[in-house]
């Protein structure tokens, strides 16, 4: 009987404090009702685009420019290139083209003197090169397009083909590549094609500076 008394006295006594725990915990949802926003904010998840770059590894494409063949004037040359990039930073690249040369002026001013003939004055060179992008950055028009390009540096070995010899040839120089979409880049090249000739009766190294632009596909 005891017991029973006892049980209920403690019952009256813990009821005033379970009824107040429960008016605080009410009380602290009304005075912050954002509480669950701050735990679980709604985030705008931004979109990313990517670069469009073709990832092909090789481009093949025309040039067409000038070539200062020393001691015989500054012609048009043109010719091919294929490439293959080894990787973001190094590539090798293949070149094959052509010029028809003038008369120098030694054969102009004798008048009937001529040191080449004709066919002799055809120009032809294929060279294999190694290229490093020294400077890949982005071209912006306006504020929606942007285009990837790099600086390059070049240089390599080959040979040349002029009256009627054959020439053992180093090739330097500098380039630009212009990607116009994901897979068509324009170049704007400046070469120096480095070999020994005697064909004005001592033997002398030339530079053969060359500058074209061209165009080229990747696949």
């Amino acid at each position: 009987m005891e017991n029973g008394i006892q049980r209920l006295f403690l019952a009256a006594l813990l009821l005033p404090l379970s009824l107040s725990a429960n008016v605080q915990a009410q009380e602290g949802d009304d005075i912050n009702p954002g509480l669950e926003r701050v735990i679980t904010p709604d985030t705008q998840r931004r979109e990313i685009r990517q670069a469009q770059v073709d990832t092909e590894d090789f481009e093949i494409g025309i040039f067409y420019g000038v070539m200062n063949v020393e001691d015989f004037g500054t012609n048009g040359a043109g010719g091919l290139r294929l490439a293959y990039h080894v990787s973001e930073d190094f590539f090798m690249e293949a070149n094959y083209g052509v010029s028809t040369t003038r008369e120098t002026s030694f054969e102009k001013l004798s008048g009937s003197t001529q040191i080449l003939s004709d066919d002799q004055r055809d120009l032809s060179y294929y060279n294999l090169s190694v290229g490093y992008n020294i400077l890949p950055g982005e071209i912006f028009f306006g504020e929606k397009y942007a285009f990837n390009s790099n600086f390059y540096l070049i240089g390599g070995v080959g040979n040349t083909n002029f009256a009627d010899e054959e020439h053992f040839t180093y090739n330097v120089g500098i380039g630009f590549r212009f990607y116009a979409t994901d897979w068509i880049a324009v170049h704007i090249d400046v070469r120096d094609h480095i070999f020994e000739h005697d064909l004005l009766g001592e033997d002398q190294v030339v530079n053969n500076l060359e500058t074209h632009a061209g165009i080229t596909f990747f696949f």
